[in-house]
This record gives structure tokens, sequence and C-alpha cells, in this order.
């Protein structure tokens, strides 16, 4: 019995052994496949790390704190870098743009409220967020408006129109003083859609946004008001089986992988507009404000053509990873901008009718 039990105690600590032994040998053979590349670590660090100033802003004697909701890979957002390395330039220094995108300083409404108080200095808002600063800003929203981007180039070059833009949230002490885009929208569906009958049979998700709302209202049209972190959910469970937006955002946010058609319906443009803090932009000395304003309406320009370029580069790679890319019938377009009489006469009254008349003469309809 004696011996029966020293050589139980013996295999015993021979299997704790070979047990540690493979423990280790498995913990070391984990941690080498979770092992990432050194620049891989990087930009799981800091998405962002290529955005880096190549200059120490540390010296700026004055500093424009500019926020923004989405990715520089986007052009209307890369616009931030651009325009801060431009002022840090011609500044000699003197004033540093703070850039931070990707909601770093939290949501557009929080960031509409700091932008009010101060606290945040200037803002890239979307165009379905910044009706809520002032009603006139809606007017970029409107269906059928300011559809292409020539009209857009238009709008922003004819002072008539853009200054009264420019100025519509003055009394509340910010200034809308320029704007990137993100494209023109249209519907990312699950099913095609080239008829204004088929598009009746799809359940669109739409922003969070009273122009957009109206509109699809008065299409007749099924939707889903919905925040945009809910869409992919959305989209892969059948809540919702399109989505109101642009090609760009479809694709760089890969919503085409859950709704593989997409139609061309151009009905507006998407806006990034550039809102400034009047009070603080005031306290500026005149050669900085006239440094900063020179390089937003310069680097905003660019923006826009670079935008342009990028919403077929966006379409190109969507087809060619599988996604049908249709037009609307141009008789649907005609009768959906028939069914948006009402919506122009609702906005008319929040916008101001002579200044809608004014854009929508200036600016024509198909």
């Amino acid at each position: 019995m004696k011996c029966f039990r020293q050589m139980l105690m013996v295999g015993l600590g021979l299997l704790v052994v070979l047990c540690g032994l493979t423990g280790c040998k498995q913990e070391t053979d984990l941690s080498a496949k979770q092992e990432a590349p050194p620049a891989a670590k990087e930009v799981a660090k800091d998405p962002l790390a290529a955005w880096q100033p190549s200059f120490d802003p540390k010296g700026a004697d004055y500093t424009y704190i500019l926020s923004n909701v989405d990715h520089p890979a986007i052009e209307g957002i890369a616009v931030g870098y651009h325009i801060r390395d431009k002022v840090w330039k011609r500044s000699g220094g003197r004033l540093y743009v703070d850039f931070r995108p990707m909601a770093q300083l939290g949501g557009e409404k929080d960031v509409i409220k700091k932008l009010k108080l101060g606290a945040v200095q200037g803002m890239l808002c979307s165009s379905v967020a910044a009706v809520n600063v002032a009603d006139k800003l809606g007017v970029v929203n409107l269906p059928f408006v300011v559809d292409s981007f020539e009209k857009l180039e238009t709008f922003r070059n004819t002072p008539a129109l853009f200054d009264d833009f420019r100025d519509a949230a003055a009394g509340q002490g910010i200034l809308a003083v320029d704007f990137t885009g993100y494209g023109t929208y249209g519907w990312a569906t699950k099913e095609p859609v080239r008829t204004l009958e088929e598009a009746r049979r799809v359940n669109f998700r739409v922003a969070q946004a009273p122009v957009n709302i109206d509109s699809y209202k008065a299409w007749d049209l099924k939707f889903t008001v919905m925040p945009w972190p809910d869409v992919p959910q959305a989209l892969q469970t059948g809540v919702v089986t399109g989505l109101d937006h642009t090609p760009i955002v479809c694709s760089i946010t890969k919503k085409f992988n859950f709704a593989n058609n997409f139609t061309r319906l151009d009905y507006a443009q998407g806006l990034y507009i550039h809102l400034l803090n009047k009070r603080w932009l005031e306290g500026l000395p005149d050669d900085l404000q006239a440094i900063l304003l020179q390089a937003i309406k310069e680097e905003s320009a660019k923006a826009r053509a670079l935008t342009r370029d990028q919403q077929e580069q966006e379409l190109v790679a969507a087809q060619n990873r599988g996604v049908q890319v249709f037009q609307l019938a141009p008789a649907d377009r005609q009768q959906l901008i028939k069914l948006s009489q009402p919506v122009y006469d609702s906005w008319a009254q929040k916008i101001g009718q002579d200044y809608l008349t004014r854009v929508r003469d200036a600016l024509g309809t198909d």
C-alpha cells in the first residue's frame, strides 16, 4: 500500500508538470497569434495617427477648436486638417486650428450647445442637424432645390443667396462661414429600386431631421426615423430595408454590405456647414481673422471639388464589389418634385418666402 501511494504521488507530480508545460505552450501560442504588427498596434491606439501635425502647436497665441462627428476619410471632413496646416503656415504659428473629428467632443446637438457658449469655437455641422441652429439653414436640405454640385457652387458663389445663409444664425452668435459636402442623397436598398412604385415597398431609414421627415411624408413613402448608430443592425434584421443617404457615406461606412443596391435620386446635397462662434472670431486680431476666413474659403472650395470626384470613385468601387446602381426614372423624379410642394409651402414660412423664391429662381428646377 505504501509503495502504491508513492507511485501515485509520483504520477500526479508528473501530470502537474506536463499540464504546466502544455499550458505555457498554449499561452505562448495564443500570445503569438494575438501579437499585432507595430503599425497595426499604432493604428489601433490612434486611428488619426496619420493626421497628426508636422509642427508643435504649443507656441500658438490663439487656438481654434473645430469639431466634427465623422471620419477624415471623407474629403469634406479632411478639410479640417488642410485648414489647420494652411492657417498655421500663414499665421506664422500664431493661430492653431485644433481639429477634432470622430465625435471626440460629443454628438452634434451637444457640440452646438458648446459652440453657442464658446467652449468650442467651430464645427463642421451636418446639414441635417444645422436646421436645429436656424431654420434658414434648412434651405439646402429641401428636396430638388440645391440638388447638384453645379447648383451648390452657384449657391455658394452668389452673394445675394449665400450672405443670407451665412448670417442665418448671427443673432445666436454663430456664423455659417462656408461648407463642404459628403455627396448627393439617394437610396441604398436591399432590393433594386428603379421606379417610385418599387420605392413604395421599402421602409427607409431617415435622419432625425425635420426637413427629411417632411419630405418623406409628402412623398408618401414608408420611413423610420432612427439614430445613425442603430442603422447597421436595423438593415441586417430587416427593421428597415433602405437607407436615405449618399454613396460616399454608404460606401465608406460599409452600409452597402447590408443594402447592395443604390438608386441615384440626387434630391439634395449632403453638407458639412462650417459654423463659427462670432464673438470668438471678432476677438481675434484683424489679420488672423482674415487668414482664418480665407483659408476656410479656399480649402472648402477644394474639398467640394474633391467630394464630386470621391462620389464617382466610391460608386465605381461599390459596383466592383457587386453593388447595383440605378437611376430613378425621369417621370418618377418629376412626380417627387410635384409631391414636394407642401414641403416648400411649409418651410417657406420658416425660411422666408422671399428668400426661398430667390434661391429657387436663381438655381432653377429640373
